[in-house]
């Protein structure tokens, strides 16, 4: 009876931090997005973790870190890259050219391993000129109507669009004539059903650097711009990129959580790197950091987990955030399962701090479990203190005292 009744307060608070919410993907099956047959799975236990532009033949050495997506193909689709990943497993977004219009013509096999199809990479900087230097970007209508005719070759798979750091940086000079022009954004993305951007913070040497916040804020930015029915996906640094400095793996999870409890339902990650000259070092640098591979594995092991509970809805204001520094925002995001509270919550800045919790609806004795930490913390009327480390992340696994874990 009593663990009857403590399921009961549980259903009861969990009721009043959802609303009247409804949940997304509640389907068990393995079946495409109903919204796109050919699409990435409607499955509550998938989550998108991407990696771009990686050699096919590498997919195995990838999937070994919980990757499950290729974004992008170099000089591709090609026959001999679309066979390498179907042996692989893996599905890849990749450019509707004209050997994939071939396959869609003849409704090939090999389309299978195709997730969707997708536009060229940043359209919102500044565009090469044929002749030397650098032209306007892309123009808004120019994408739409780019998306308008891949929707009308292929209806059955969603349309992939990356944005450049103009997402998060106005005054990112990349844009060129565009500068400063963040009202381009809203136009942009009505181009695209996956939406992505990429910003590179840890490792840039111009005015953003060490400005990881950035990471989050361009995916708040995303969704206001795209409303509630598109997906938002953030692109994630772990290599030097130009021979910049290499963020560290606490770095790299800080951002992907950023992300996350701002609103992305997917990630993906930037593994090239050049150094200082321009000269490459290897198109998949992650593979060759030992320290690096480790951190971005337990990262994507730890969310493949959490996919059930990441994948249903975010209730809008039940939790209340104060920090001991006034410099160091913490940005939550609440989430809930039938037998569980899930609080994930992640420090914007490089400063240790302390932060007061406040969760709406807990009334009574509660306790969080700190998931990958081996502690607990009481909760008295959904209140409780914590500290946070420079960048620190704190996953809470939140039940009623005397519930069954």
């Amino acid at each position: 009876m009593h663990a009857i009744m403590k399921l009961c307060v549980l259903a009861a608070a969990t009721c009043m931090l959802l609303g009247a919410a409804g949940v997304r993907g509640q389907t068990t099956s393995g079946d495409a997005d109903p919204k796109w047959r050919n699409g990435l799975p409607n499955d509550p236990a998938y989550f998108p973790i991407g990696v771009w532009l990686q050699d096919p033949r590498l997919a195995s050495q990838y999937q070994e870190l919980g990757i499950n997506l290729y974004v992008s193909l170099w000089k591709g689709p090609t026959e001999q890259q679309l066979r390498a990943l179907r042996e692989a497993n893996m599905r890849v977004i990749c450019s509707l050219n004209d050997y994939a219009r071939e396959l869609l013509e003849r409704n090939d096999p090999l389309l299978e391993v195709v997730a969707g199809w997708m536009h060229q990479d940043e359209p919102d900087n500044a565009q090469r000129n044929p002749e030397g230097g650098y032209g306007p970007p892309v123009e808004p209508a120019v994408i739409v109507a780019g998306y308008e005719a891949m929707k009308q070759t292929d209806p059955t798979r969603p349309i992939y669009l990356n944005l450049g750091q103009g997402v998060a940086w106005d005054q990112w000079t990349g844009r060129g004539v565009r500068r400063n022009k963040p009202e381009d954004y809203p136009q942009y993305v009505q181009g695209s059903d996956i939406v992505s951007f990429d910003i590179y913070p840890a490792s840039s040497d111009r005015a953003i650097k060490g400005q990881l916040w950035r990471v989050g804020f361009g995916v708040k930015r995303l969704r206001e711009w795209s409303g509630p029915d598109k997906t938002i996906w953030a692109h994630i640094e772990c290599t030097r990129i130009r021979g910049g400095e290499k963020a560290t793996p606490e770095q790299v999870r800080a951002m992907v959580w950023m992300a996350l409890v701002n609103g992305a339902t997917g990630i993906q990650y930037f593994v090239h790197e050049w150094d200082s000259k321009g000269k490459l070092v290897s198109a998949s640098q992650l593979l060759n950091d030992p320290e690096m591979r480790e951190a971005v594995m337990r990262i994507n092991q730890q969310i493949h987990e959490l996919a059930p509970v990441l994948n249903r809805p975010s209730p809008p204001d039940v939790v209340t955030i104060r920090s001991s520094a006034d410099n160091v925002p913490i940005d939550a995001m609440v989430k809930r399962t039938e037998d569980a509270v899930y609080l994930f919550a992640v420090a914007m800045r490089g400063e240790a701090t302390t932060a007061s919790i406040q969760l709406a609806g807990l009334d009574g004795a509660w306790r969080a479990q700190v998931l990958g930490e081996d502690r607990t913390i009481d909760i008295t009327n959904g209140a409780f203190e914590d500290d946070f480390g420079p960048w620190g992340v704190h996953l809470y696994r939140i039940t009623p005292i005397g519930a069954t874990p």
